[in-house]
């Protein structure tokens, strides 16, 4: 099996490489990963100035391929240039961090996922809700090692997009797996203003993932009960409940 590892943390985050470690032996794993972090870049894709790939090693380790780019620009470069097969499956992560509700629209980890199913490839995007109460990826790349034998048995179908949130904890106290929505409401999120030593205010943004909200079958409400998280996402963004609306407004007039 030809599987492509990759993440927005970058590649040498600790994340990517507990992954790569846990499930190097389901096939051949191929890292491509951005070679500085790009948390909260979206789905960007790079085509101002060119794209550098090198070859990365650690104490005499080669990791991968990281790359002066974001994260869906890695799955597009490895896909295309970098692997002599194409992936039977993209997986990117772990995260550190929950990638839940509208912070999936905002996440590099889901948009390298977003872009192998865009490109007709089955992937996996997988989180890890980590708090000051536990923070061990190495337990959490297990878990995830686990979910993810369980889907490639099943035979992902090309473009479909899997998103795996691990809540923090240790995995003898989570409850088990739930099939999920995405929350669709907004989190707590304020400014903290500050001044800096030359007397200028500047903005820090701050939030939680921990909504007030409780909503029975969303993505946050599973990983805030000690649940696994696995939501299925597509890319197209059409509201075709709105669009059979607008069609019946009348537009005659408009243009002649």
């Amino acid at each position: 099996m030809q599987i492509l590892l990759t993440n927005d943390d970058g590649i040498y985050a600790p994340g990517i490489a507990a992954l790569k470690h846990m499930i190097q032996d389901l096939g051949l794993v191929t890292v491509v990963a951005p070679d500085v972090e790009q948390s909260g870049v979206g789905h960007s894709i790079t085509f101002s100035h060119p794209l550098r790939i090198r070859e990365v090693q650690v104490n005499n380790e080669r990791i991968g391929y990281g790359v002066n780019g974001s994260p869906a620009d890695c799955v597009k470069l490895a896909i295309y240039e970098v692997m002599e097969k194409k992936p039977d499956v993209v997986i990117s992560g772990i995260n550190m961090g929950s990638n839940v509700g509208i912070h999936i629209l905002y996440s590099g980890t889901v948009a390298a996922a977003v872009e192998a199913s865009i490109m007709g490839f089955p992937s996996i995007a997988v989180s890890f809700e980590i708090s000051d109460q536990y923070t061990d990826v190495q337990s959490a790349a297990r878990v995830a090692r686990g979910v993810i034998e369980r889907i490639i048995t099943h035979k992902l179908p090309a473009g479909s997009l899997l998103n795996i949130n691990i809540p923090s904890l240790p995995p003898d106290q989570i409850k088990g797996i739930k099939i999920t929505r995405q929350f669709a409401h907004d989190f707590k999120e304020t400014f903290e203003r500050r001044v800096d030593p030359n007397g200028k205010t500047y903005y820090w943004l701050i939030g939680t993932n921990k909504s007030v909200h409780r909503e029975e079958g969303t993505d946050i409400n599973a990983i805030n009960e000690g649940y696994i998280s696995i939501t299925p996402l597509r890319y197209d963004l059409t509201d075709n409940h709105f669009h059979k609306k607008i069609e019946g407004w009348d537009w005659k007039g408009i243009v002649s």
